[in-house]
């Protein structure tokens, strides 16, 4: 083989010697979002689509069309779009967020202040992994919540199927100062020395692994903080280099934008979109928000998620509503969110695929399956503690 000597090799790695440039940075966001690109939308504001939910048809045609919409916003497009009415009955918010401040209140009487992402710990009102203990708390809200279709239509037109939610409640209080811009997870958790050791590709790639969303569990008008963006700063390829920087932290302050939300409302963003948490300057008024992270079947969440116990306090109302339903899209939507649906990393050995298979059962396929069966509580549980154990080295 002749070797090819005329090739030059790029550096693998950005160079914490040679910063990012302010000024590809600023050609970058110089782009306008045209409506006719987005026909399913109903408006555009600063640079953001917004859609109304209420009139969505989530049939197989539009469902399609949307995706590819909401698809190329987080890939070539502004990076973020809002979906307004994403829960069109409000009563489940408030009946969450009673189930949310219940948490709070034991949380604040045996932990006592909580640490937050990029702001004081005495800023905002956190908790963690609201995904699990919303479920322990108050299962038949959980799972109303969790039902909504949506979440799978978001998901996997980012993701793709297999998907994994976590989640997060974030509430600023009054006079609650701004977050610092910043990337997310995986790469924009990490210092500027770690992130500079992942190659460029995998920079790239990380994006691709993880759908950053709220759903707003109060109004929030521009003076309660609703989340900063940056339009279309997800296609910088050093932005994870780059966002620490006080240059780059400063053009994010002199031009971001911010849309008020409603109660129910959801936002969507790229997680490499340049993005903060506003400053709540009201007197009074503290804003909610479901964070929502979900996570791709080839990535790995921030939070760690234990099925079985929320299987098994939800169980019963799940079969008591695929009696009633079958397995439409409700039903169907909380069984992606409570189980994980990809099989892997498994134990071949003592779980090998099924016959005529590529892969072995997942805890969605198994959830399936019991509904179908008929299963008891118990039987679902103790076929996932099997699956599970089966799974081990």
């Amino acid at each position: 083989m002749v070797p090819c000597n005329n090739m030059h090799v790029s550096p693998r790695c950005y160079s914490l010697n040679s910063p990012p440039s302010l000024d590809d940075f600023k050609r970058l966001l110089r782009q306008t979002t045209d409506k006719s690109t987005y026909p399913l939308a109903a408006e555009i504001q600063n640079n953001v689509p917004i859609y109304n939910c209420a009139s969505c048809r989530l049939d197989d045609s539009q469902t399609e069309a949307l995706q590819n919409e909401w698809h190329h916003i987080l890939l070539r497009g502004p990076g973020v779009f809002v979906l307004k009415r994403f829960f069109t009955q409000k009563q489940i918010i408030d009946v969450t967020n009673e189930a949310f401040n219940a948490i709070m209140a034991h949380e604040r009487e045996t932990n006592g202040n909580a640490g937050d992402h990029f702001a004081a710990t005495s800023t905002n009102a956190r908790i963690w992994n609201s995904f699990s203990k919303h479920c322990l708390q108050d299962p038949m809200s959980f799972v109303t919540y969790y039902s909504n279709p949506l979440f799978r239509t978001v998901c996997e037109a980012w993701l793709g199927p297999g998907f994994r939610l976590t989640a997060q409640v974030n509430i600023v209080k009054p006079g609650g100062e701004a977050q610092v811009s910043h990337r997310d997870y995986h790469i924009g958790f990490q210092t500027e020395r770690d992130a500079a050791q992942w190659p460029k590709a995998i920079q790239i790639a990380s994006q691709f692994l993880t759908l950053q969303g709220a759903v707003a569990h109060t109004d929030m008008p521009l003076d309660s903080g609703p989340t900063r963006l940056l339009p279309f700063s997800q296609m910088f390829e050093e932005g994870y280099m780059a966002y620490r920087r006080e240059e780059f932290a400063q053009y994010f302050l002199d031009h971001y934008v911010a849309l008020p939300l409603e109660k129910g409302d959801a936002i969507f963003f790229n997680p490499a979109l340049f993005h903060a948490a506003g400053e709540n300057t009201t007197e009074s008024f503290e804003r909610k928000a479901n964070l929502i992270q979900a996570s791709s079947a080839f990535g790995k969440t921030m939070e760690t998620i234990a099925t079985i116990p929320l299987v098994e306090r939800t169980w019963n109302i799940l079969v008591e509503r695929y009696a009633k339903h079958g397995m439409n899209d409700e039903v169907d939507a909380f069984v992606r969110a409570v189980a994980d649906g990809y099989p892997f990393p498994t134990n071949l050995d003592r779980r090998p695929p099924a016959p005529g298979g590529m892969a072995p059962e997942s805890e969605q396929d198994l959830l399936r399956r019991g509904l179908n069966g008929k299963w008891s509580r118990e039987r679902i549980v103790s076929e996932l503690i099997d699956l599970q154990e089966k799974s081990k080295a």
